[in-house]
């Protein structure tokens, strides 16, 4: 049964509302993505009737809450194929995931002239904490070019592995320009010369399940928030005995075996890494977001997001002097853009007001602007719930909004 988009609307309660009159047309979704009911439910039942906190109270209620959430984690185990759910942490998002991981893992693995290689397409969460722990550290932090197609020049990575990196972190796709990256052949490489890997999976997670046993990355993060479920949720996954053999991120509650004047001793993952109450509510409807989406027919998703794809580039293309920055053969449906002699920023006010809901900025990844010799793009980001008249509906908006600047 091909794809119906218009069935998937129905869930998504956000979408059925107007902007300035018009009815609201959200291509923002690498931004965020918006929420099923399903998730929506979840969370209220959480607060209404299940309110209370986890792993430290016998009552009826905290049972309940702890149920939910340790079969949230189940869920997230399901989605990325993992071996063993204590390998999965809930933490605030991957921008948290990764500096817990720079700053645990690196504190303890790092020392004075060692090197750490991200690439040159990395959001800044992926490239500020390994800076922070690299000049802590006394480490070296490599780069690994970009085409400019917006795709890694994958012809430079041999000799940046033969300097024996310590840590290899990459994004599995670039949310400014969309390309998927070969990350399965960089983690291969990179283990092979022996390094840590770290995976940022926050754009590769919202078009379906993961596999980190077939991927066999250390280190996975993702965001709940692009992912149809809450904000102020995410996920770090790691194997357990590396997890075990770092130090704690945070001390406080919940993520100690036992506490002294003396001395303190801490439980092992995920507990070690979970200090504090958690974001409870948060990975109640991550959990039910990520069994909706397990649900899912993704190659029928995945055909339909590609459909979007290929109309928005092909349209947008036809607008005189626009021009798309990010141009890879493979791509989620991504497309940032700019129009010669128009500021990014400007354009976004009309679009707005035709209810066009799209990106505009450096999309925190500087470097690719820098590179491309652009301040900023327009980013249009498609998702299930998108549809082609939607595609057409962005670029009637655009030819409209150039005629103020034309």
């Amino acid at each position: 049964m091909p794809f119906n988009p218009a069935e998937i609307r129905k869930q998504f309660p956000i979408l059925h509302q107007q902007v300035h009159g018009k009815p609201l047309v959200y291509l923002d979704s690498a931004a965020t993505s918006q929420k099923p009911q399903c998730v929506l439910d979840a969370v209220a039942h959480y607060y209404a009737h299940d309110n209370a906190n986890v792993h430290r109270g016998i009552h009826t209620l905290a049972a309940r809450a702890t149920d939910a959430y340790e079969g949230a984690r189940e869920n997230v185990k399901k989605f990325l194929n993992a071996p063993d759910h204590r390998g999965c942490l809930f933490v605030r998002g991957a921008t948290e995931g990764i500096n817990l991981v720079a700053s645990s893992w690196g504190k303890a693995n790092l020392r004075p002239g060692d090197r750490v290689l991200i690439s040159h397409s990395e959001h800044h969460s992926n490239i500020v904490p390994w800076q922070m722990i690299c000049e802590a550290q006394g480490a070296i932090l490599d780069v690994l070019p970009i085409t400019q197609t917006g795709e890694w020049d994958m012809a430079q990575l041999p000799a940046l592995l033969a300097k024996k990196p310590k840590m290899v972190a990459a994004a599995w796709v670039s949310n400014s320009l969309g390309t998927i990256n070969p990350i399965h052949e960089l983690v291969k490489q990179a283990k092979a010369c022996g390094a840590t890997t770290l995976v940022d999976a926050c754009q590769a997670a919202p078009h379906g399940p993961l596999d980190v046993q077939a991927l066999g990355c250390d280190f996975l993060v993702f965001s709940g928030h692009k992912t149809y479920a809450p904000t102020g949720i995410g996920v770090l996954w790691s194997k357990v005995d590396l997890l075990n053999a770092m130090p704690p991120y945070q001390g406080g509650g919940d993520m100690i075996e036992q506490v002294k004047f003396s001395g303190t001793t801490y439980l092992n993952a995920p507990q070690r890494f979970e200090a504090g109450t958690p974001h409870i509510s948060g990975a109640i409807g991550l959990g039910v977001a990520l069994e909706w989406m397990m649900k899912l027919d993704w190659n029928a998703v995945r055909a339909h997001e590609a459909q979007l794809l290929a109309l928005a580039t092909t349209r947008l293309q036809t607008i005189e002097g626009l021009k798309i920055i990010g141009t890879a053969k493979d791509k989620v449906p991504v497309v940032s853009f700019v129009i010669e002699g128009v500021s990014p920023l400007d354009l976004a006010e009309p679009l707005d007001r035709a209810g066009i809901a799209i990106r505009t900025g450096h999309h925190c990844a500087q470097p690719v602007m820098d590179f491309f010799g652009v301040p900023a793009t327009l980013r249009a980001s498609f998702a299930l719930y998108n549809t082609v008249e939607e595609v057409e509906g962005l670029v009637k908006a655009v030819e409209m909004g150039l005629r103020f600047f034309r």
